[in-house]
C-alpha cells in the first residue's frame, strides 16, 4: 500500500470508508445512498453536490469491488503517467461528467414518459415529483444513480489510449487482447446494453469515456508536454514497452 501512489491509495480508502458508512447509517435509519446518490435535478431530493458525492457511494459489495479494482489496476499506472494532481482532476472530472450525462439521459426519459404530465395522486396535484409511465404514477425521487463507474470508464480510456498495444488477459477470453480493442469493446457493450432498462447507468459509463476522451485531446492539442503527447500518434506508431517507461521505481 505505501508503494501506491497517494491519489489511488485515497480513493480506495475514501470509497471503502463510505461503504462502511453506509452500513452503519443504515442501522442508524438513514439511507446515506439516498442522500449522497445523484437524484434527477427535477426530483424533490436532488442536491448540487451529488454530482460529487454520488460516485464515492456504492449500491453493494460486488458493485465497489469491481469499480476499486479497476481503480487498483487501472488508476496507480495513469497516476504514475499524469502525476497525481493531474490525475485527481482526471478522475473527478470523468466522474462529475458521467452525473452529468446520465441527468440528461433522465431528463429524455423524463420528458417522453406521457409528455412529462402531472399525475394526481389522491386528490392532491404533485408537480414536479411524479410523471406517468403506462399508466401508473412514477416517484422520480427513486431515480437514483451511485458507483465510481463513469471515473472507472475514464481511466479505462486513458489507459487503452496510452498503452492501446499493452496484451491483457480478460476472463474469459482465452487469449490476450490490446488494450485498446479492450476499450473500444467495453464502449460497444455499454453502447448495446445501454437501452436494455437493466438498472445500470450505462450512458453514465459512456459519458465517463466521453469526457475523459475529451480532456486527453485537450490536453494533447494544448501541446503541454509530457507522456501524453504520444496520444497524437498510438494509432500509427507500436510504442515500445511503455509499461516499464513510465513506471516509477
Amino acid at each position: 500500500m505505501n508503494m501506491m501512489p497517494p491519489v489511488t491509495k485515497n480513493l480506495l480508502i475514501i470509497n471503502a470508508l463510505c461503504f462502511l458508512g453506509m452500513y452503519v447509517a443504515e442501522l442508524h435509519g438513514v439511507d446515506l445512498n439516498g442522500v449522497l446518490g445523484l437524484h434527477f435535478f427535477l426530483a424533490d431530493n436532488f442536491m448540487p453536490y451529488q454530482l460529487l458525492t454520488y460516485m464515492f457511494m456504492h449500491g453493494n459489495l460486488e458493485h465497489i469491488f469491481f469499480n476499486m479494482f479497476a481503480v487498483w489496476m487501472f488508476g496507480r499506472i495513469i497516476e504514475q503517467v499524469m502525476g497525481s494532481k493531474r490525475f485527481l482532476f482526471y478522475y473527478l472530472a470523468c466522474g462529475i461528467g458521467a452525473g452529468m450525462i446520465q441527468e440528461l439521459v433522465q431528463w429524455f426519459n423524463y420528458i417522453s414518459l406521457e409528455h412529462a404530465d402531472i399525475a394526481r395522486v389522491g386528490t392532491e396535484l404533485v408537480k414536479g415529483t411524479y410523471v406517468i409511465q403506462d399508466g401508473m404514477a412514477v416517484d422520480i425521487n427513486h431515480w437514483n444513480t451511485v458507483g465510481a463507474s463513469g471515473a472507472v470508464y475514464g481511466i479505462l480510456l486513458a489507459f487503452g489510449m496510452i498503452f492501446p498495444n499493452e496484451r491483457m488477459f480478460i476472463f474469459p477470453i482465452p487469449v490476450p487482447i490490446k488494450a485498446k480493442l479492450f476499450v473500444i469493446g467495453y464502449a460497444v457493450i455499454e453502447l448495446l446494453m445501454a437501452r436494455s432498462n437493466d438498472g445500470v447507468a450505462h450512458y453514465a459509463h459512456l459519458g465517463g469515456m466521453l469526457v475523459g476522451l475529451l480532456i486527453l485531446l485537450i490536453w494533447t492539442d494544448a501541446g503541454r508536454g509530457g507522456p501524453l503527447d504520444k496520444i497524437r500518434s498510438i494509432f500509427r506508431r507500436k510504442p515500445k514497452n511503455n509499461f516499464h517507461v513510465y513506471r516509477k521505481n
